[in-house]
């Protein structure tokens, strides 16, 4: 048991002080202002260039080369800053070339040595893992910034399940990651961006401290489960995850392993199959998803207003007879009725397409939004559900 427990304290601690939190702080501002700067030069540069064409093929030159350098930060250091990836790597918030690269951290982010996984579930479920699992995969199905997953079976049983286990010390990382974030953040504000993007990271910060509680996850996993079979009669638009009750801790998740393709893969998946990825096909198959997943969060927010609120591609997977699952229940959010009620008007009157309706339902819902936040004194993001 010595050697674990020092096998395991080694490990969080090359985690925890990978780098220590002041050299976490240089290697992140040396190569943020790599690529700040380097935007700054290009922007110098294409001043002197003429023809619109040249011009935004030197941007999408500088893009790629950012992207490949910002990869590399988040890859690198891990922490807050692959959730950070996550959120900026969407199409409604960053260049295309750094969509494509980011995205591929969604569950390819770097993993915990297995021995060390083997010790957080001994000390977590008070049992060793030979004594709960009959099997149980050494490399993980996915490595993300808070947690990887194991797929396993538990003795006796007829199925598989997912078991999710959190980076020994991630948390006290993240929190120097966001002390730099939230600095480089008011620097942009200020000098480039017209955004307020000290917001979004101070909204990061308040959920990321709730990923940490995997039985608060199971709990929001189970209490969304439930609401989408009764809305939809035993048959939900979306597969959620069942949790496996007293296999849970803050620290350890087990719940039901759904089989399935990644989204961001189901191209690569299609090709497989001889089926071409733009094809009739798959357009149909396309149009299936986006109309499950759409319904799903149309009930989540309009009807209940407590939604899974963290669906970027690696947490949306596609079963083999095309069935939607969303996983990861650690982000969740819980809108009042005022809120609900006030967006779901809005939405009725861009429906309608009638202007005079949707200036005053704009009008409600500010109203209903100030309320909410004079009440809560918070500003919580809706259209992250969206994103």
């Amino acid at each position: 048991m010595k050697s674990k427990s020092n096998l395991f304290e080694n490990v969080q601690e090359t985690l925890s002080n990978r780098l220590k939190p002041w050299e976490r702080t240089m290697q992140f501002w040396v190569r943020a202002v790599n690529v700040y700067t380097s935007y700054k030069f290009c922007q110098i540069r294409v001043k002197y260039v003429k023809g619109k064409e040249k011009q935004e093929r030197m941007w999408e030159d500088q893009h790629e080369i950012a992207a490949d350098r910002i990869y590399s930060l988040c890859y690198d250091l891990g922490g807050f800053f692959l959730k950070a990836a996550q959120i900026i790597g969407k199409p409604d918030l960053a260049p295309n070339a750094w969509v494509k690269k980011l995205v591929t951290l969604c569950d390819d982010a770097p993993a915990t040595p297995f021995e060390a996984v083997q010790f957080v579930i001994e000390k977590e479920l008070e049992r060793k893992p030979n004594e709960i699992f009959e099997r149980f995969e050494r490399i993980p199905i996915g490595s993300a910034s808070v947690a990887q997953v194991h797929r396993a079976r538990i003795k006796g049983a007829t199925s598989d399940v997912a078991v999710k286990v959190q980076h020994p010390g991630v948390q006290d990382i993240m929190m120097t990651d966001i002390r730099n974030l939230k600095t480089f953040a008011a620097y942009l504000q200020k000098t480039d961006i017209r955004f307020d993007l000290v917001s979004v990271v101070q909204e990061m910060e308040k959920q990321v401290d709730y990923e940490f509680d995997f039985l608060r996850e199971a709990k929001s996993m189970e209490k969304i489960g439930e609401f989408l079979k009764t809305i939809n009669k035993g048959k939900p638009s979306v597969i959620v995850p069942r949790p496996i009750w007293g296999m849970i801790t803050r620290k350890v998740l087990v719940m039901e392993f759904i089989e399935g393709t990644s989204i961001m893969r189901l191209g690569d998946e299609m090709s497989k199959r001889g089926i071409s990825p733009h094809g009739k096909m798959a357009m149909t198959v396309k149009r299936s998803i986006l109309k499950d997943l759409t319904t799903a969060y149309g009930q989540m927010i309009l009807k209940s207003g407590f939604f899974h609120a963290d669906p970027h591609p690696g947490n949306i997977l596609v079963t083999k007879d095309t069935k939607v699952a969303l996983l990861d229940y650690g982000q969740v959010k819980d809108l009042p009725d005022v809120l609900r009620l006030g967006y779901a008007g809005l939405i009725m009157a861009l429906v309608s397409g009638d202007p005079l309706k949707i200036g005053k339902s704009f009008e409600v819902f500010q109203r209903s939004y100030f309320l909410f936040y004079v009440q809560y004194n918070s500003c919580e993001v809706l259209v992250w559900a969206w994103a």
